[in-house]
């Protein structure tokens, strides 16, 4: 069985955060207050390497100065309904388990940092532990993967997040989504799946940008309105002023998409900010409703979203495929090195995906899907030349009834190269 915890755990020798860095495994990390506060103590006395607006503002926040009074004014879109988030606080004072999550993609996995206890979601736990010092029972899961969407996220959410049952989770998609009417799907119905979680977790929709702008945060807007979320622009907070060139792109950022670790200070403080606002007026929220059910504004197509492996899903026919894991974070795949390689499956579905993997190394070649006999998509493993060697995902088949179908992957006639690495089914 796939198993999906991807857990911070604690090096106390050194008191650093490490990021998961193993396969999936069956195992869960519990995070003493002590511990933690060791990792937070050394993480707060690094200072940006540019000089803030005003390093003399002292900011109910991380106080790195990262940012001003009206850098977080202009960042909080909306601050949303408070009931979960203030029913949590609570039960974090009263010594009670909290789980603290976060699901994104390499943002929120701390590409860019200078060091695990310089990311966002590091700087987001550490809020917890420093507000309720005296609680030994906070755990955090990050649930951060570089290059994946809210498509991929909708159907890993289940595992890979929502099955350490988290009490308070960011979601950070809007630099990878990248298709607003499709994306406008997926997202809601990954904010659904989290909300309607058993254990009524909190959630803050976080938006980061690109260095050109570019955002899908006015799409996954419209679903935080729909469903009144706290909402939180690093767009709004950092743009304005390096227009007034109170400091640089690249003062913040080791490319044009991810933070430097000056970039996550920026965003902790955001988050910070925000979660003190919140506390500052706890004994005001009514925490007795925390029903969720709001109807989908988009008609919740991937609510029942899931990611099937090679440990989950038997093919029907298989030609050519061995059973391989070829990323870490997506284990149990079938791979192909063969010409004539092929791969048949049976599924009950609405809606089907392909979840394969992109190389850099050239010998990846183009394969074809056919569902119920009709070639639907043609999938290119080759990145030649690219970043690096990710996972891609694709929609194959799509319809408004669940039916059984047939899924046939094959390489492509005329396709010189022959490697193919098929990850897993994305079902709903």
């Amino acid at each position: 069985m796939r198993i999906a915890k991807r857990i911070l755990t604690l090096l106390c020798a050194c008191g650093m955060l490490l990021p998961y860095t193993g396969c999936r495994q069956n195992s869960s990390s519990h995070v003493t207050t002590n511990q933690m506060e060791s990792a937070v103590s050394s993480a707060i006395v690094t200072e940006p390497s540019w000089t803030p607006a005003d390093p003399t503002l002292n900011l109910p926040s991380l106080q790195l100065g990262y940012t001003t009074e009206e850098m977080c004014k202009r960042a909080m879109i909306n601050t949303g309904n408070q009931a979960r988030l203030a029913n949590v606080m609570k039960k974090a004072a009263d010594n009670k388990k909290v789980t603290i999550g976060c699901i994104g993609g390499s943002i929120t996995q701390g590409s860019g940092a200078a060091s695990s206890s310089e990311n966002y979601a590091f700087y987001h736990v550490s809020w917890w532990v420093k507000q309720f010092p005296q609680n030994a029972a906070l755990n955090f899961v990050n649930a951060g993967i570089g290059a994946t969407g809210s498509y991929i996220g909708v159907h890993r959410a289940a595992e890979d997040l929502l099955s350490q049952k988290p009490d308070v989770v960011v979601v950070e998609f809007s630099v990878n989504d990248t298709d607003a009417a499709f994306n406008y799907k997926t997202y809601d119905s990954l904010i659904r799946k989290i909300l309607q979680a058993d254990n009524q977790p909190a959630v803050i929709l976080l938006f980061m940008c690109q260095e050109n702008n570019t955002t899908l945060a006015k799409t996954h807007m419209q679903i935080g309105e729909a469903y009144d979320l706290p909402m939180i622009s690093y767009q709004n907070a950092v743009m304005p002023e390096i227009e007034k060139n109170t400091f640089l792109w690249s003062d913040i950022a080791v490319d044009h998409i991810h933070p430097n670790s000056n970039g996550h200070g920026i965003i902790g403080e955001l988050l910070w900010n925000y979660y003190n606002s919140v506390y500052a007026q706890l004994d005001t929220i009514d925490t007795t409703l925390l029903t969720f059910d709001t109807e989908s504004p988009t008609g919740d197509l991937y609510a029942d979203a899931e990611l099937l492996n090679a440990s989950e899903i038997m093919p029907i026919a298989n030609t050519g495929f061995q059973n391989q894991t070829v990323m870490y974070q997506f284990p149990d795949n079938w791979v192909a090195n063969t010409e004539g390689a092929s791969l048949t499956f049976e599924v009950e579905a609405r809606n089907i995906g392909i979840l394969y993997q992109r190389t850099i190394h050239g010998k990846s070649g183009q394969y074809e899907v056919y569902v119920d006999g009709t070639l639907t998509k043609t999938l290119d493993g080759d990145f030649k030349g690219g970043w690096g060697d990710y996972a891609e995902a694709t929609e194959v088949f799509a319809s408004d009834k669940k039916t059984k179908h047939k899924i046939e992957i094959k390489g492509k006639e005329g396709s010189t190269a022959y490697q193919f690495a098929v990850l897993g089914l994305l079902i709903s």
